[in-house]
């Protein structure tokens, strides 16, 4: 089991979930091989440009196969042709790298056309099938509204998802409900298994201090800071945010910020809610390298997420801003209601009322008033947290996965 092919359309050659895998796995004696598009997603970056169909490159010792996938912009048809580009380059390109055959395949989605590509890779070379699940295709667009369940492209989706789940040798999901979720659709969970995202303990330690973003919001040591670190989408909702800022601002707490790092489609709308609404208690500071996030974290006094109430939490959450709070040090308060509360498992946070400002509201005046010792005590957890999802300890995990018949 030496040779590992590992499927992302959407890996990243600076890092993530796949790269901190391979990176792990080539230590400890792997030969691991990463095939990715060539776009760059939430990007217009394409790597090729010309009528190559791949790049072969080799960062910090991790072999990347970039397979060329035409450019697309929102999630319209050129997306799925940008998918299919992908998929359809996975079987042509990979003949190229043959020489040794993948004893593994390990196909990650987000979108399932991953997924058939390395199912057939691996009849092709007599190889193990891993079929990980990052996302639930289609379910959450049926969950978030954007699909009938009864629609064509769902019904597809659903026979596809069942498909691998049926032929994979194992499934990994990234959420702690995978087996529940296998089981509601009427299959068996036994090759299930967990492994969520995590954070590199060792590069963010490193990257707190070797890299300090200068910010007079996040260096006044007179105001509480809750920060939010990530996207700003639907999905995200922090108007959620906004809201509990305003009901703050209104009670007559002066001293609580809100500084919320990223960019998104939503954040010009937030922004606008924020002028017209006089909310002079949330500051704007847009998109950072993540290079900066762990120092920037570190200057907080409490993190914050919230989302959309949707029913598909109650498998649990695989956030990757989740882990990176949790190696910072800090307590977190969220408002999404979800199964496998890693908040209240932990004890490094708390969850509040979904869809209400004055509940987070609440939340957040826990911690403002908190006393010391309490509150230290959820600092320490947080790290605790952190340290089961050191990438080091998922490796381990991912490595037993591997080696199981």
């Amino acid at each position: 089991m030496k040779n590992i092919w590992i499927l992302n359309h959407y890996a990243k050659p600076s890092g993530g979930r796949h790269y901190k895998f391979a990176e792990n796995l080539i230590k400890r004696g792997y030969n691991v091989k990463i095939f990715c598009a060539s776009t760059v997603h939430n990007s217009n970056q394409n790597m090729i440009t010309n009528s190559r169909k791949y790049l072969y490159e080799i960062h910090n010792d991790v072999p990347f196969v970039i397979i060329r996938a035409r450019s697309y912009k929102g999630n319209g048809a050129e997306r799925i042709k940008n998918m299919i580009d992908y998929a359809a380059g996975l079987m042509s390109v990979s003949k190229k790298f043959d020489t040794e055959k993948p004893d593994v395949i390990y196909a990650s989605s987000v979108h399932p056309l991953t997924w058939l590509a390395g199912y057939k890779l691996s009849k092709r070379y007599g190889a193990k099938f891993i079929a990980e699940t990052r996302d639930l295709w289609p379910e959450t667009f049926v969950a978030m509204g954007k699909m009938s369940k009864n629609s064509i492209p769902a019904k597809i989706l659903y026979k596809i998802e069942k498909f691998i789940y049926q032929k994979a040798d194992k499934l990994i999901f990234t959420f702690p409900g995978g087996k529940d979720y296998v089981e509601s659709i009427g299959l068996d969970s036994s090759e299930v298994r967990y492994i969520n995202n995590g954070v590199d303990l060792e590069e963010f330690n490193q990257n707190k201090t070797r890299y300090v973003l200068e910010d007079p919001d996040l260096d006044d040591d007179s105001t509480f800071k809750i920060l939010y670190t990530g996207s700003m989408g639907i999905a995200n909702a922090l108007n959620n945010i906004v809201y509990a800022a305003k009901v703050l601002n209104d009670k007559g707490y002066k001293d609580i910020k809100f500084l919320l790092f990223g960019d998104g489609y939503k954040r010009k709308e937030l922004e606008d809610y924020v002028k017209v609404n006089d909310i002079p208690n949330v500051k704007f500071k847009g998109k950072v390298d993540k290079k900066y996030i762990p120092g920037i974290l570190s200057k907080s006094d409490l993190n914050i997420f919230t989302g959309k109430h949707i029913y598909l939490y109650k498998y649990g959450l695989s956030l990757n801003k989740m882990f990176d709070y949790f190696a910072s040090g800090r307590p977190t308060v969220s408002n999404v209601e979800c199964g496998y509360d890693m908040l209240e498992k932990y004890k490094c946070g708390i969850t509040v009322k979904g869809g209400s400002a004055e509940a987070l509201a609440e939340g957040i005046l826990k911690f403002y008033n908190m006393p010391k010792e309490e509150y230290d005590t959820y600092c320490n957890n947080a790290l605790k947290a952190a340290c089961d999802f050191d990438f080091k300890i998922l490796t381990d995990k991912l490595e037993e996965v591997i080696l199981e018949d």
